[in-house]
């Protein structure tokens, strides 16, 4: 198939007990006793500033949905030809947007507004079903890390590259770490708890005697400093290397672990200021904290910290978690601690079955990625994820797809084909030879793969018929799943957007 894109205070006295045990009555006096009024104004402050931030949430999801909605404006440059139709779901944020250039792309999350099926998908936390896929989808773009909420296995298999934004929302998860740092150490949330659930209540809100008991019961509360503590970073790509220098210029010591670090993140690191461990084990054995900063691999980093290797860990380590609940054993932690083997605090912002209610562990709400800024800088990198695929065929920051990038020569004018196949020996010698016996003389090209997939660029000259290239193309290699024809996008009569795209698999449905 061819496929073209057309609560009130009591008055009771307070009770206490003295130096021997023997209790005493606190005097029947108000005039110490903080007013009725300010407490209720209290209340009246916190419930005005959740309203404003669900005001503001309400307002930025309206704007979202406004920019999506916007019909589609005049192109600059005279363009005047179908523009690459954008499906998205969610409110993404403008930021990313706007991003899209008006008249070129067509963004919207009501298939209605669309002018042809969607080219592309763009996505937060929507859980993704196949049937949302329509045969015209080039790809799928999460606006963040995690991809839990699209079935990437099945997305592979049709030949569907999905990409996420890595890093985007790095300096968000990082400032979070620290904050996880200093509740491990100082005993914020369970002396904030004792505060407002024990003395509050036991002194009646006399304030005297709350600023007494708020001096006096800070010894329960004793901690200890992250200055010149060993902090253990595992995985060390965006995330972790910013945990690592901020670390560093809070006078901490850092030893980092990452058997697959990419050249670019070793480039960013201060490797004469920080420790590099050979192995986890060596990592753990040494950490005063470990904070965790890998993706979830089922048979790769499920339960990468365990029972095995808890065993090697400091008595008081700390666990920082913010990338995924499976990545550390909570049933074996549970048991450490149960045994006295393990005295630190577990910090996370994903619950744990065997840990939950536990003491030790200090849950939030998922956090990580939770700031205005984050949402921005994900949502403009899957922008420019996007259109750097459709109009080029480059593909970075995919999880199911090798990363290929392939330069157009300066001046070039003709055909790029982009050709995704089964990874099989023989596919290109197959293509190669077929696209000789039509004469066409290929300039350039790339291939790469990955697992099951491989992904073919091709330049070469002007086509007649593209549509016919590609139709005889997939007839002649079997292997191939999709092709498209892209030629200088917004210029060319050849390869506008929504051109000569061709799906084997919906072909023959």
């Amino acid at each position: 198939m061819m496929l073209h894109a057309t609560a009130p205070l009591t008055g009771k006295a307070a009770t206490c007990k003295g130096p021997r045990g023997v209790p005493c009555v606190a005097p029947r006096t108000t005039a110490r006793r903080l007013p009725v009024t300010r407490a209720t104004s209290t209340e009246a402050d916190e419930i005005s500033l959740l309203e404003k931030a669900l005001s503001i949430a309400k307002e930025r999801a309206a704007k979202a949905k406004e920019v999506a909605a916007a019909p589609p404006a005049a192109a600059a440059g005279g363009y005047s030809g179908p523009g690459f139709t954008i499906k998205t779901f969610n409110a993404i944020s403008p930021v990313g947007l706007e991003r899209f250039p008006a008249g070129k792309y067509v963004v919207s999350g009501d298939d209605a507004k669309l002018p042809a099926s969607p080219m592309a998908i763009m996505l937060r936390s929507h859980q993704l079903k196949q049937e949302e896929v329509p045969p015209t989808v080039r790809c799928i773009v999460r606006c963040g890390a995690g991809v839990n909420n699209i079935p990437v296995p099945k997305m592979t298999e049709l030949g569907i590259p999905v990409f996420n934004t890595p890093g985007a929302n790095a300096n968000a998860v990082k400032e979070l770490v620290i904050c996880g740092l200093l509740l491990a150490s100082r005993g914020i949330l369970e002396g904030n708890k004792y505060t407002e659930e024990v003395i509050y209540k036991e002194e009646n809100m006399d304030y005297d005697k709350v600023a007494k008991r708020i001096e006096k019961d800070k010894a329960k509360f004793v901690g200890c400093e992250i200055e010149g503590k060993t902090l253990g970073v595992v995985g060390l790509g965006a995330i972790g290397g910013r945990v690592v220098n901020a670390a560093l210029a809070l006078g901490m010591k850092v030893v980092g672990y990452d058997p697959v670090l990419s050249l670019d993140a070793a480039w960013k690191l201060p490797g004469d200021r920080m420790g590099r461990a050979e192995s986890l084990d060596e990592l753990l054995k040494v950490s005063d904290y470990v904070t965790v900063h890998v993706p979830y691999i089922k048979g790769a980093t499920h339960h990468m910290i365990n029972g095995t290797n808890l065993k090697l860990c400091k008595p008081n380590v700390s666990f920082l978690n913010f990338s995924r609940t499976e990545i550390i054993d909570g049933e074996a932690l549970r048991d450490m601690y149960k045994s006295g083997r393990l005295t630190g605090k577990y910090i996370s912002d994903f619950a744990d079955p065997f840990l939950s209610g536990h003491p030790k562990h200090l849950v939030i709400p998922h956090l990580g990625a939770s700031t205005e800024e984050a949402e921005d800088n994900s949502a403009a990198m899957a922008a420019e994820t996007v259109k750097d695929f459709l109009e080029t065929g480059t593909i970075r920051n995919s999880v199911n797809f090798p990363q290929t990038v392939l330069d157009k020569k300066p001046g070039h004018i003709g055909g790029r084909l982009c050709i995704v196949n089964k990874n099989e020996a023989g596919v290109l010698g197959q293509i190669t030879t077929f696209l000789g016996t039509q004469n066409i003389n290929i300039e350039q090209q790339i291939n790469t793969s990955r697992g099951d997939i491989a992904y073919t660029v091709l330049d070469f000259g002007k086509v007649e018929d593209p549509a016919g290239l590609q139709a005889g193309l997939a007839k002649a290699c079997p292997a191939i799943i999709s092709s498209r024809f892209i030629g200088n996008v917004f210029d060319d009569e050849l390869g506008q957007p929504g051109t000569f795209f061709y799906v084997k698999w919906a072909n023959s449905a």
